[in-house]
């Protein structure tokens, strides 16, 4: 999934050691989407190659691509948004905007004599006959 937006917050980074004794690190943004009602978005770039990879600074546009992860601790259940790629600028509208391939050259048809034209009788207005039966004239 993606969404784009502006960054509103660089909020601080959280490390640890896992169960298995490796190092972990987390580093959370919140994003504003550019929608008519613009939404608030908390997300988690989690790996410390993965936060070197994806920068992000505040007041700048991004394209974060992400999955949503939820899980169950005690009985409550916790949703998290983890971003895999973050792309500088509105991808969206970039990729919308790109160029077209170039259209492939079709064959032309060589022109066709013009056919004459189909003389038709002038249609006599006063004529019940003549008509498509849609008058609303009582005769």
């Amino acid at each position: 999934m993606e969404v784009v937006g502006k960054i509103i917050q660089v909020l601080p980074a959280q490390e640890g050691v896992g169960r298995n004794g490796n190092p972990w690190k987390v580093q959370p943004y919140v994003l504003e989407t550019l929608d008519q009602y613009p939404r608030k978005v908390h997300f988690e770039v989690f790996g410390e190659d993965r936060i070197k990879q994806n920068p992000c600074d505040i007041d700048q546009l991004v394209t974060v691509s992400f999955d949503i992860e939820s899980r169950e601790f005690n009985g409550r259940w916790y949703t998290s948004i983890r971003a895999w790629k973050i792309q500088q600028g509105d991808m969206t509208q970039q990729a919308a905007a790109a160029p077209a391939a170039a259209p492939v050259a079709q064959p032309v048809a060589a022109p066709q004599p013009a056919a004459a034209p189909v003389e038709q009788a002038p249609v006599d207005p006063f004529d019940a006959s003549a008509g498509d039966g849609t008058s609303d004239l009582p005769f």
